[in-house]
């Protein structure tokens, strides 16, 4: 039998300083989480989404996230970018905008959140639209480098708010 799709929690950004999900809402029979974001955008020109995980329902603002990503480009040749010690994942590296045609996708994997001895990491693939025409795909990860269970994430624009978009944490059957 293959695995299914549980959804845990879901949120709809309206103008919003940050999104989490999980949280109270968190149930940690899973082994491994998926975050979807769908046609997000931001309020503010030039920015970037990060990403926090979640400890006692509460973002861990410290420097001890650590992410690598190969960025493909329509217009332009790919990049290879990596972050160390940093106070967020960065899931873009080239700013978004503000503009409506524009959007931004994402598929997100959660690992060993549950477990208080391990580090809590992801897999991540996004693909980003401009309204120049311009599409930008990444694939990489990142790791929090602080062994404690984690009960959520929490995403964020550099700048600004999150004009929209559709937010869902799905827990992984076997």
């Amino acid at each position: 039998m293959s695995g299914s799709l549980v959804l845990i929690d879901s949120d709809t950004a309206s103008s919003s300083a940050s999104i989490s999900l999980g949280g109270l809402d968190w149930d940690s029979s899973y082994d491994v989480y998926m975050v979807v974001i769908n046609d997000m955008q931001f309020v503010t020109d030039n920015t970037s989404l990060g990403m926090r995980v979640l400890a006692s329902s509460s973002p861990k603002i410290t420097s001890d996230y650590d992410t690598s990503a190969k960025v493909l480009r329509s217009n332009a040749t790919f990049a290879n970018n990596a972050l160390q010690d940093y106070d967020r994942t960065y899931l873009t590296y080239i700013g978004g905008s503000n503009v409506t045609e524009e959007s931004f996708n994402a598929v997100i994997y959660l690992f060993n959140m549950n477990n208080a001895s391990e580090y809590s990491f992801n897999t991540f693939e996004v693909s980003t639209f401009q309204y120049t025409g311009v599409l930008e795909g990444s694939q990489g990860g990142s790791v929090y480098t602080v062994a404690e269970a984690h009960n959520g994430v929490q995403f964020f624009a550099g700048s600004g708010n999150i004009a929209s978009g559709e937010f869902k944490l799905y827990g992984l059957t076997k």
